[in-house]
C-alpha cells in the first residue's frame, strides 16, 4: 500500500514527464520528416526566395522556422521558450538544429505548444489510475487465492487438530495430504503432541481410578477397627477423644478418596446417560435433602423452573450430584439471612439454560479460572472445604457436554451458568 500510494502521488510527475518525452520524440520525427525534404527538394522548398521562413498550424499549436545562422554556429537542442505569434505570446516545447544547405548554415525551429502537449495528460493520469486500481484488486485476488491453495494444508491442519476439539482426543488421526514439508513436520509433531498428551491423561486416570479404589479397603478397615476400640469398656476418656479425632481425619480422607473416585468414574464414562428428568423434581428432592441447611442460616430460596422442562438423555444420579454440590456451596458460602435463586430459561436457539444465583461472599476474579481444578480453595477464610465440590461439577458438566460459566465477585454472590444443548432439552 506504501508504494502504492507513492505511486498514485508521483503519478502526475510521471505523466508529465512522459508526455514531455513523447512530445521530444514528436519533435524528432517531424525533424527526420523536414530534413527529407531538404534533401529531396532543397531549402528553396520553403523559403522560395526569402531569406526566412516561419509556418504555423491554425490554432498556432505548432510552427516550423528557417532562418540562416553564422557558419560556426552548431545548435541540436529540444528546451521550452517563448515566441510571440500574431500578439499573442505562446510556450512553445522547440528543437533547435543547426543545418547547412547550398553553402550557408541554416537553424531550423519546430515547436508545439506546451498546452498542446498536456493537453492528455489528466485523461491520462485518470485512465492510468484505474489501470493501477485494477491491478491492484486483480493482484490481491489472485494473491488471496494463491495464498489460499498454499495455505490449505494448514487449514486442514487447524481444522482437524485444533478447532472444536473436545478432551480427551478419540478420533482417529489421519495424515494431512501435502507436498510442503515444513507443513508435514507440523502435522507429525502435532499428533505426536496430542498421542502424548492423551496417554498421560489416560495413565493419570488410571491411577487416580485405582489408587482411589485401593484406599478405599484400608480406610473402611481403619475406620472399624476406631469404632471397635470406642465399643470397648476399658477405653479412657482421653483415649476415646483421641480415637474419634483420628476418626474424624479418617471421614475427611474417605470423602476425598469417594471424590475422586467418582470423578475418576465420570472421565472413564462408567455411567448412563439415558434417563430423562424435569428440573424442577430433582430441585424438589435436593432441598428436601438438605433443607435444614437453610434453616441454618435462615436463607431464602427463590425457585423458578418450569414444570414442563425436561432434561433428555443424563444421567439423574450425576444430574443430582451436580446441582446438590452447587446449592450445597451455595449456602456454604453464603451470608446469614441470604438469598439463593434457582431459574431456568429456554433460549433463542432451543438450549436450555439453568442459573444458580447466590448472595455469599464471592469469588476474587483473578481465582474463577482456577475454581474447577481439583482441591483449590478461594477466598474459604474460616470455612472447611476440600477442594472437589466444583471439580465434580466440571466432570459431569464435561460428561453431559454442558456448558458452564461462573460469574461472580468479592461480596458481589456468584452465579452459575449452566446451558443444555437443544438435543438434550
Amino acid at each position: 500500500m506504501v508504494i502504492v500510494l507513492l505511486f498514485v502521488l508521483a503519478l502526475p510527475f510521471l505523466v508529465k514527464e512522459i508526455a514531455s518525452q513523447y512530445a521530444n520524440y514528436t519533435l524528432k520525427q517531424q525533424r527526420k520528416k523536414v530534413l527529407s525534404i531538404l534533401k529531396e527538394n532543397g531549402i528553396d522548398y520553403y523559403l522560395r526566395g526569402e531569406p526566412n521562413y516561419g509556418g504555423y498550424t491554425l490554432l498556432k499549436e505548432e510552427f516550423i522556422a528557417f532562418s540562416p545562422v553564422g557558419a560556426r554556429v552548431t545548435v541540436d537542442t529540444i528546451k521550452n521558450s517563448q515566441r510571440l505569434i500574431e500578439g499573442d505570446t505562446l510556450n512553445y516545447r522547440i528543437l533547435s538544429y543547426s543545418f547547412r544547405s547550398k553553402n550557408r548554415n541554416y537553424l531550423m525551429e519546430i515547436g508545439k505548444t506546451d498546452a498542446s502537449i498536456n493537453r492528455y495528460n489528466k485523461p491520462l493520469q485518470r485512465f492510468t489510475l484505474y489501470v493501477l486500481i485494477t491491478l491492484i484488486v486483480l493482484t490481491i485476488l489472485i494473491d488471496l487465492t494463491f495464498i489460499r491453495i498454499i495455505v490449505k494444508p494448514l487449514a486442514s491442519i487447524i481444522n482437524t487438530r485444533l478447532i472444536n476439539k473436545e478432551f480427551p482426543f478419540r478420533t482417529e488421526h489421519e495424515r494431512i495430504k501435502t507436498s510442503t514439508t515444513d507443513f508435514k513436520y507440523l502435522d507429525e509433531s502435532l499428533v505426536l503432541l496430542i498421542s502424548q498428551i492423551n496417554e498421560a491423561f489416560y495413565k493419570e486416570r488410571e491411577f487416580t481410578s485405582n489408587a482411589s479404589h485401593e484406599l478405599m479397603t484400608p480406610i473402611t478397615i481403619l475406620q472399624n477397627k476406631m469404632e471397635n476400640l470406642l465399643a470397648e469398656e476399658s477405653l479412657d476418656e482421653s483415649s476415646a477423644i483421641a480415637i474419634v479425632e483420628m476418626m474424624k481425619t479418617v471421614d475427611r480422607l474417605k470423602k476425598i478418596t469417594s471424590s475422586l473416585l467418582l470423578i475418576s468414574r465420570i472421565e472413564n464414562e462408567q455411567y448412563i446417560r439415558k434417563e430423562q428428568i424435569k428440573p424442577l423434581q430433582l430441585f424438589h428432592e435436593i432441598i428436601e435433602e438438605i433443607g435444614h441447611r437453610f434453616e441454618e442460616k435462615n436463607i431464602s430460596l427463590v425457585l423458578d423452573i418450569s414444570a414442563d422442562a425436561v432434561l433428555q438423555d443424563v444421567n439423574k444420579d450425576l444430574m443430582f450430584q451436580l446441582f446438590f454440590n452447587l446449592i450445597h456451596n451455595a449456602i456454604k458460602f453464603n451470608r446469614q439471612d441470604g438469598t439463593i435463586s434457582v431459574s431456568g430459561i429456554f433460549l433463542n436457539d432451543g438450549r436450555y439454560q439453568i442459573n444458580v444465583c447466590d448472595s455469599g461472599i464471592g469469588i476474587p476474579n483473578e481465582d474463577i479460572p482456577f475454581i474447577f481444578n481439583r482441591f483449590m480453595k478461594t477466598n474459604l477464610n474460616s470455612q472447611v472445604g476440600y477442594g472437589l465440590g466444583l471439580a465434580i461439577v466440571k466432570s459431569i458438566a464435561v460428561y453431559h457436554r454442558i456448558k458452564i460459566t461462573v460469574e461472580s465477585g468479592v461480596d458481589k454472590g456468584t452465579t452459575f451458568k449452566l446451558i443444555f444443548k437443544a438435543e438434550y432439552a
